[in-house]
């Protein structure tokens, strides 16, 4: 039975690093502006850490008094002692740095000694234990990770609080410093919920502010400002869905700055709000969203609103159910009323769905009601859930779902009888 000491090898090399009599250090590590002096050894170096392996096997280090030489200027000696001694013996304490930045900084130093399990570890305690911090500074933690995909994990974290509350994005202090890369990123999002126009209007707030000397009246600008701007701006035409731009919006908000946009876009759009004839309108992208869900995605979004026909500006009821990979729901146009016992009411605008599979929008099928009196139902017993099609169409009752009879709405293929795996209510507001 084999017999092993992980923790008293793990002891061993820590007594090493701190204590350099038990054998001489032969690396000198000069970190951070001061110029610091940290001592190793090149045998630990090259045996734990893929790092040092290549720069010794590069040559990249000097030498002196029989020592290796490394300069490391961007890591502080207090951050690179803490990535030495996990080096050593794969300990490190994150509780003794107390501010989160600190915690970037040392994320960012060990990536640049491209020590991975670090990297994930780092990132996972960062969003567990720092999540005030990362609130609050998302944009300015974005700043300095978001071209490198190590950080995938935090950046995926600071975009998802960035689209909760998109605001803090336009009303930060930095956001006309914002680097080209990381404002196109952010405004690329499907899950950005920010009007389009609104989206267009800081986006030339941002142009501007790269060109401070351009007067703010585009009418007023020269051939130098005209180009300038567009060269500018060129990058993220591509982005912005004009299509959801209401007409008037367009001609007093967009179409003042036409000389630096390409003139086929501006021409199609003119066409395209006067006439709302698709072929003048290339850009299929649905209008931008903030879901917060497990069960769909912006895909399922798009489908959605081609299948509901709105009439006036009521809140309506979008009901999401999962089985398995299958989805089924129904849509309520309608109002429920909070305190009737029993309930129905017709529409013609209600529908069942069914996606067979999720992840395969082709899967869909949707079927309306036929008006009749029990299109949407309710009961407020304690034990029935939603109803549509008088509790045969589908209903919940006692945590079980039935489809058992096709009566106010086509069949369409919802199983008889499933217990859900997770179930979404939302709702459908006209802006």
């Amino acid at each position: 039975m084999p017999f092993e000491c992980p923790q008293d090898v793990a002891n061993d090399y820590e007594s090493l690093l701190t204590n350099t009599n038990i054998v001489d250090y032969d690396v000198i590590i000069y970190a951070g502006n001061n110029n610091r002096e940290i001592y190793a050894h090149s045998f630990v170096l090259r045996t734990r850490s893929q790092y040092f392996r290549t720069e010794f096997s590069n040559g990249s280090f000097n030498r002196e008094n029989g020592n290796f030489i490394f300069n490391l200027p961007n890591i502080t000696p207090q951050l690179f002692n803490m990535i030495l001694r996990f080096i050593y013996c794969g300990k490190i304490d994150l509780d003794q740095l107390l501010a989160g930045s600190d915690i970037l900084n040392l994320l960012i130093a060990v990536n640049e000694i491209n020590i991975q399990r670090l990297i994930d570890y780092i990132q996972e305690y960062l969003i567990k234990n720092k999540d005030d911090y990362v609130q609050q500074n998302s944009i300015e933690i974005l700043e300095k990770i978001h071209q490198n995909n190590a950080f995938i994990v935090l950046q995926n974290i600071c975009i998802k609080k960035i689209c909760e509350d998109p605001q803090r994005l336009l009303n930060s202090s930095n956001f006309n410093s914002l680097s080209t890369s990381l404002l196109a990123l952010l405004f690329n999002r499907d899950d950005l919920p920010l009007d389009e126009i609104v989206i267009w209007d800081n986006l030339i707030r941002w142009c501007r502010a790269q060109h401070s000397s351009i007067p703010q009246d585009p009418t007023q600008w020269n051939n130098d400002n005209i180009t300038n701007m567009e060269r500018t701006i060129h990058r993220f035409i591509p982005l912005i869905r004009f299509c959801h731009i209401s007409p008037e919006n367009f001609a007093t908000r967009v179409f003042p700055f036409r000389e630096i946009l390409p003139n086929n876009l501006v021409n199609n759009m003119i066409q395209f709000n006067m006439t709302k004839n698709q072929q003048f309108n290339n850009d299929r992208r649905p209008p931008r969203c903030y879901i917060d869900s497990v069960i769909i995605d912006r895909n399922h979004i798009a489908v959605f609103a081609n299948w509901i026909y709105r009439k006036d500006n009521s809140v309506d009821t979008f009901l999401i159910v999962l089985g398995s990979e299958q989805i089924v729901g129904g849509y309520n146009p309608l109002s429920w009323h909070p305190n009737a016992s029993v309930e129905w009411k017709s529409t013609r605008d209600s529908f069942l769905f069914s996606f067979a599979n999720r992840n395969n929008l082709d899967s869909a099928k949707v079927g309306y009601s036929n008006g009749d009196a029990y299109s949407i139902g309710r009961n407020s017993d304690g034990i029935h859930g939603p109803i549509f099609g008088r509790g045969i169409d589908l209903n919940l009752y006692k945590n079980v779902w039935y489809s058992d009879k096709s009566v106010s709405y086509p069949k369409i293929d919802i199983p008889k009888k499933f217990i859900a795996d997770d179930y979404e209510v939302f709702q459908v507001i006209k802006k």
